[in-house]
């Protein structure tokens, strides 16, 4: 296995414009991240450049760019916010114990890269990822609201939200037209420039040129001063006390982070028409997480329109996403204080235009033509992904969407179930089947079954079985049904032991080596006679018709015993 995934010099001009663009469009959108997380702008630079360049040459999609995203950032946030208030009396411990959640959180996704969980992302349902996307759109909506309109972030979503009535009736108004100007820019700015320059870039540099010039005072906050020069390195800290909640934290980023990462994986397949290696890609957004985390940046993951710049601009190759970081570091080196002049309105207003972007308005549009089941998950996940908190939201939005499947696949394996007494009843049976059954006078029952029939029809089993009357003989055919568990072989056992007890025979037929395996295992098969269990259907119909016959007496005893 090669050490980079995808590596090769061929395509170096096509890297380098690429790389170059993506770290044009990341340097606004880090800084703004940093500034929503709480840990200033500063560590949304580190954790584009940490995780930016060890994703890009450890991980598993050539041409992704990788650093702070919406929905990290908005977890993050959530984790220091937390941390910092358990130390109130030191912050900097608070600020510790929040980036070792972060290392932490990347070595467990190098353990879900190790594991090979990657593939079983693509299990998560759409509406379950269109109502977590589109909630973690909405949160950073309401959250930048406050300082486009010129007040502190709200320290949680549904305090945003409770007072946006109070917010928007008593606005900043020099602070909110400098936002609406960055709201304009962001949103309206002509493609012929944008292709050139990207709009966050321009509404970066225009908004804080105006406000230097105007000079507004201290009615419009800045940034202030950040650090330049090489970050340093910290241990992880971690207190046994905390190491649950710590624990708990992580996994809500590596699980976030593994998403997020792998969305943005299949979006760059679709534009490159190459194939990522889900695998890989975790393992190297988890080195790039842990060494984020021990620099003090921000966590990351697979940055969707980075990724598609960086394509658009000709990356193909890990060079690109890990020129993008280099770049970043030499503008941290040699522009940071540069960096003190940058409004923080205009910070939210480019985050507005990402969390617009998260929304996922393709499936919103659908609303009208799409089955309301889906609705009703996706809108479930959205509210508590809003209202409650991610991990919960996807949890419940699987939960919802895994009992749909189940009456899906169980309605499926109902409606295959055949009842069978009369030669034209609807199966898949022979002319020589049908005369067999013809000959039985409507005395027969051929209970046909097929595919993997599961827990969820067992008791459809039983019951379809159950009612049917004057019967002599009861034909169980499996011969289509390639799968059974514990709980549909005790429905077999309560078919058959029911039919005995209405003095009708039973026959079985067509049993695949897992089938019998499974009724072998669980004791079905001492209920019937070994006589009575066939290798095709068109032997079990001839003894059952045979059987019938006028003085030949019906088999019924349970020769297994119990």
């Amino acid at each position: 296995m090669k050490l980079f995934h995808g590596l090769h010099f061929r395509n170096l001009y096509g890297d380098v414009t690429g790389g170059l663009t993506a770290a044009v469009v990341a340097l606004p959108l880090a800084m703004a991240f940093g500034v929503a997380s709480g840990a200033g702008p500063i560590a949304g630079i580190y954790g584009a450049i940490f995780v930016g360049f060890f994703a890009a040459l450890f991980g598993g999609t050539p041409a992704q760019v990788s650093g702070p995203t919406g929905p990290m950032t908005v977890v993050m946030a959530a984790v220091l916010t937390q941390y910092l208030a358990m130390f109130p009396d030191d912050p900097a411990k608070g600020a510790a114990v929040a980036f070792t959640v972060v290392m932490l959180g990347g070595l467990l996704q190098i353990a879900l890269g190790l594991l090979r969980v990657g593939r079983y992302i693509d299990y998560v349902p759409a509406p379950v990822i269109s109502g977590f996307m589109s909630g973690i759109g909405v949160i950073i909506i309401l959250l930048q609201l406050y300082p486009l309109l010129g007040y502190p972030v709200a320290s949680s979503p549904i305090k945003a939200a409770a007072g946006l009535a109070t917010l928007f009736a008593q606005p900043k108004a020099v602070v909110f037209a400098f936002g609406l100007a960055t709201l304009a820019i962001v949103f309206f700015l002509p493609q012929r420039i944008a292709r050139v320059v990207p709009a966050p870039l321009v509404a970066l540099v225009v908004i804080s040129l105006a406000v230097a010039v105007i000079d507004p005072g201290p009615a419009v906050a800045l940034i202030g001063d950040i650090p330049s020069g090489f970050p340093k390195a910290h241990a992880p800290t971690i207190t046994v006390a905390l190491l649950p909640k710590i624990l708990e934290s992580a996994i809500t980023l590596a699980l976030l982070g593994a998403i997020d990462s792998l969305l943005t994986s299949l979006v760059a397949d679709n534009i490159t028409r190459t194939q990522h290696d889900s695998n890989r890609e975790l393992i190297g957004q988890g080195i790039g997480n842990t060494i984020a985390g021990i620099f003090g940046g921000l966590p990351g993951a697979g940055a969707t329109m980075r990724t598609v710049i960086n394509v658009r601009s000709g990356g193909r190759t890990p060079l690109s996403g890990a020129l993008h970081a280099l770049v970043l570091l030499a503008l941290v080196l040699g522009l940071g204080p540069l960096a003190a002049h940058i409004p923080h309105v205009v910070l939210a207003g480019i985050l507005i235009k990402v969390g617009v972007d998260i929304i996922d308005w393709d499936y919103l549009k659908r609303l009208r033509s799409a089955p309301r089941v889906g609705l009703a998950i996706m809108s479930t996940v959205l509210l508590m992904t809003v209202f409650v908190d991610l991990i919960t939201a996807v949890a419940v939005g699987m939960i919802i969407a895994s009992f749909v499947f189940m009456k899906r696949m169980t309605d499926m394996q109902i409606a295959s179930m055949r009842l069978v007494s009369r030669p034209e009843d609807e199966a898949p049976l022979s002319d020589d089947e049908r005369a067999l059954l013809r000959a039985t006078g409507g005395r027969l029952l051929l209970f046909h079954l097929s595919g993997a029939i599961s827990f969820s029809s067992a008791k459809e089993l039983v019951r379809r079985a159950s009612s049917v009357a004057d019967v002599g003989v009861l034909v169980l055919d499996l011969t289509d049904v390639s799968a059974i568990d514990y709980t549909t072989s005790r429905a077999i056992e309560d078919i058959i032991v029911d039919a005995l007890a209405r003095k009708r025979a039973v026959h079985l037929c067509g049993l695949r080596t897992k089938v019998q395996n499974v009724l072998e295992r669980d004791r079905v098969l001492r209920r019937v006679p070994p006589e009575n269990v066939h290798k095709t259907r068109a032997a079990a119909l001839e003894a059952a018709a045979a059987a019938l016959k006028p003085g030949s007496g019906v088999a019924t005893s349970d020769s297994g015993g119990n």
